[in-house]
């Protein structure tokens, strides 16, 4: 039942800052949208019961751009790992989700990333984009090297989009593992239960001496430290 009457509550949300969704875009203001969003994350959680617990945040420095990747179970995690990334991230996403009504326009204004998956051009195009919004505005990125929800928990395959954006962009990756999400809330599941979620941030991984053919071994170097934490 909560689940329900939060996603009452975020639609009336969404009905009622779209006035100040449309101010952010005739000012220019994108991290104001995106912390508005933040807030209401934290309080989505704390309505549910989902007390979210995160180490290892002094090895992030917030003023440097670099590209999360982490593991991806369920749709808690997009949002949850948003909000406890310090500063402000940007994410990559499916073109589909631009389509909802002012969520996507305040996605848009706050430099979000879309992506079309049906080809392999449209992948391309985005991760040039996000690479160029890196390099010219210092923004950092989320990248789920999945590229999609875990049926099970456990961790799949890892796509090369992620690591193609953190070799143009010359960025570092920062590995971080997600716990509990799954068992709140696993993929085909419409509604969240009340428990804890935890988050580790590990080292960041240059990516100074890595190139296009040793894309593998940085695949795997990410892979082992999300499993490793």
């Amino acid at each position: 039942m909560r689940s329900y009457l939060l996603a009452a509550f975020y639609a009336l949300f969404l009905l009622a800052i779209a006035p100040y969704i449309l101010f952010c875009k005739l000012t220019g203001r994108r991290d104001s949208v995106i912390r508005l969003g933040q807030w209401a994350v934290r309080a989505g959680c704390r309505f549910l019961g989902i007390k979210v617990e995160v180490s290892g945040l002094e090895r992030i420095d917030p003023a440097t751009a670099c590209i999360f990747m982490a593991n991806h179970s369920s749709f808690l995690d997009g949002p949850i790992l948003a909000t406890a990334i310090p500063g402000v991230v940007r994410i990559i996403l499916k073109q589909s989700v631009f389509r909802v009504p002012v969520l996507g326009m305040a996605m848009r204004q706050a430099d979000f990333v879309s992506v079309d998956r049906r080809g392999v051009r449209g992948g391309q195009r985005s991760i040039l984009k996000a690479a160029e919004l890196m390099r010219r505005k210092r923004y950092s990125f989320l990248v789920f090297p999945e590229g999609t929800r875990s049926r099970d928990g456990s961790m799949q395959a890892f796509r090369r989009g992620g690591f193609f954006l953190a070799l143009n962009a010359r960025m570092p990756i920062v590995p971080a593992a997600i716990r509990g999400t799954y068992d709140l809330m696993p993929r085909g599941q419409w509604h969240a239960r009340r428990g804890v979620i935890r988050i580790v941030f590990g080292e960041p991984i240059p990516v100074e001496g890595y190139a296009r053919e040793d894309m593998g071994k940085l695949m795997e170097k990410v892979r082992e430290a999300i499993l490793s934490a």
